[in-house]
């Protein structure tokens, strides 16, 4: 069962719409199954012509709200909406009149026994749902309080579920991210497009937040993907960047301009001091890599730090907001003249726990500092390229860190509460692999992963060794570029172990009982199966999967997914809308 909340203004233009023919859904016999009095007090008369006379019931329902007066509320009106599963069993009248009072006590504005409470009543005109309309004024003069009221209408949802034992639905615990609206869902049907712009703007905010090691390079990657990018700046601090906001070019408003998303619009996890919480621990973290990843990975960092800078002090004081070490190298003529630098990536050691450090022409012939000195006065910005022999050993190294992250994951689900960075790393790894490859099958996994690799309510985890490497990855692979139609036995060997770092994700939600997250991660080990390289699939990833259950396990089951892939459906909190009753 899912609950949804509005605010209205008017409670006689929703008591008239209730009990009339409707809009969308044909109203088959509208009456009250509950109320803050027996609904036999409460229900309007007929009139002689068969019409209804809602003027008693409405001029209760105003009554409290006017002797509030200006201390209301400015949209006194509460609308919840209570619907039921299609697979669900029809509730009877008593059945629903309980699912009411549940919501209006769960919520605070109507507990149990207080008769000074809002007013309200639940009206029925379908054999699915119910509609609560409350106006928001207690009997004693009392402004009610509605903080976080769709949260305790999810609540009372999952209690009914148990009561009633109707189909099992997720936790309002935030880690769902934001769906489109109708509105936006009907103009992206309109242009054409095949997904909403919320959807397409989220997948690239998080690929391009997994592929960064810093805010700038964030930034930086977003402008290069094509994404509008607008920063709010601190009203104590105007030079203080405080959050953004997002937009596609195609996406306008009526008078031209781009409609804009906030990152918390789009995830609860995608906020810039999430963000930075999640790049605070990046360099940090002791891995080994080989030569060639930590070369390009430095290179790639160092490009970055170039662009767009006028002066070497700009670039320098850049290389260090990005976390990399720098050298300088002076004259022996002019002891106070930088002829060249280098750069370092704390956390990544050699064999011998020493530091690897690049020199700019060791990392491109364009990055020695006089080049970059002329390419600053005006110069063309060169092209990054990437070798073969560098994608083949940044595959190795993202493959055999997978591998490893499963590994540690697995060890630690038995109630590490650090293991859910991994998860949360993990989706990093996912949406950048997708994007590099422009897999189909990729994408769709880490849509589906997406829910798995939150924590409740927005919680940022602890950081883990699994968590750090996971991005270390996400990073390597971000820096080769797309590669649409790639195939080779190192990207099979690479999904390979993705699949394997998802199905231990599984394991770790269902320890915990997150049956939707655990839910959502199988799915995305299902996609997976089908993705690039997946017919070279081992025998010991085809096991694991199938110690897990895949593709229908039990708590894919109970949360009602089914093992079609090519089929567009409603996720577990918002179950398919019927067109009319149920005969």
């Amino acid at each position: 069962m899912i609950g949804k909340v509005m605010r209205g203004a008017r409670v006689e233009g929703l008591i008239y719409y209730l009990y009339g023919p409707g809009r969308a859904n044909e109203h088959v016999d509208p009456h009250l199954v509950a109320g803050w009095r027996h609904p036999a007090e409460l229900e309007p008369e007929l009139r002689p012509d068969g019409s209804r006379d809602f003027r008693r019931l409405n001029g209760l329902l105003k009554q409290p709200v006017a002797a509030l007066g200006e201390r209301g509320y400015a949209e006194p009106v509460w609308h919840c909406v209570a619907r039921a599963a299609e697979q669900d069993r029809i509730l009877d009248d008593d059945e629903w009149a309980q699912v009411a009072h549940e919501i209006m006590h769960r919520t605070g504005l109507a507990a149990h026994e207080d008769d000074e409470a809002v007013r309200w009543v639940a009206v029925r005109h379908a054999s699915d749902h119910i509609h609560i309309v409350a106006t928001l004024a207690r009997q004693d003069g009392v402004k009610p309080k509605t903080w976080n009221d769709f949260f305790r209408v999810r609540e009372a949802c999952q209690a009914v579920e148990h009561r009633f034992g109707l189909r099992l639905t997720a936790p309002g615990d935030r880690t769902a991210a934001r769906r489109p609206t109708r509105a936006e869902n009907e103009h992206a049907r309109r242009r054409r497009w095949t997904e909403a712009p919320r959807i397409a703007l989220r997948r690239q905010v998080i690929s391009a937040a997994g592929g960064a090691a810093s805010e700038v390079e964030f930034f930086g990657r977003l402008k290069a993907a094509g994404v509008l990018v607008r920063k709010r700046f601190g009203e104590r601090n105007p030079g203080e960047v405080t959050g953004y906001a997002v937009a596609l070019p195609i996406h306008t408003t009526r008078d031209g301009g781009p409609v804009w998303y906030g990152g918390g619009k789009l995830a609860a996890d995608l906020t810039l001091p999430k963000l930075r919480a999640r790049w605070s621990n990046q360099n940090d973290t002791g891995l080994r890599i080989s030569d060639v990843s930590a070369k390009v990975m430095a290179r790639t960092a160092v490009r970055q730090a170039a662009k767009d800078v006028g002066s070497q002090e700009e670039f320098f004081a850049r290389l260090k907001d990005a976390g990399l070490l720098v050298r300088w190298r002076l004259s022996e003529r002019e002891p106070g003249e930088v002829t060249g630098y280098a750069v370092a990536l704390p956390g990544f050691r050699d064999r011998n726990g020493g530091m690897r450090w690049f020199a700019g022409g060791r990392l491109a012939d364009d990055l020695t500092l006089p080049k970059l000195r002329a390419r600053w006065a005006g110069d063309r910005q060169p092209v990054e390229k990437i070798s073969a022999a560098e994608r083949q050993a940044i595959f190795d190294d993202a493959a055999a860190i997978a591998q490893r992250a499963a590994a540690q994951i697995r060890r630690s689900a038995a109630g590490d509460p650090a293991a859910g960075d991994a998860a949360w790393a993990a989706s990093d790894v996912l949406h950048v692999a997708a994007s590099m490859l422009d897999d189909p099958a990729l994408r769709r996994a880490a849509d589906a992963f997406d829910r798995a690799a939150r924590e409740p309510y927005a919680r940022i985890p602890c950081a883990s060794p699994a968590g750090q490497s996971l991005r270390v990855a996400a990073r390597l692979m971000a820096a080769t570029g797309a590669m649409p139609g790639s195939a080779s036995g190192t990207i099979s060997t690479l999904v390979r172990n993705l699949g394997l770092v998802v199905a231990a994700v599984a394991e770790l939600r269902e320890f915990q009982q997150r049956t939707a997250h655990a839910v959502g991660a199988r799915a995305a080990a299902r996609h997976l199966q089908t993705a690039r390289g997946g017919a070279g699939r081992g025998v010991s990833a085809q096991a694991r999967l199938a110690e897990l259950d895949f593709p229908g396990g039990p708590a894919a089951r109970t949360m009602g997914v089914r093992p079609s892939e090519g089929r567009t459906r409603r996720g577990p909190e918002h179950p398919v809308a019927r067109k009319g009753p149920r005969r």
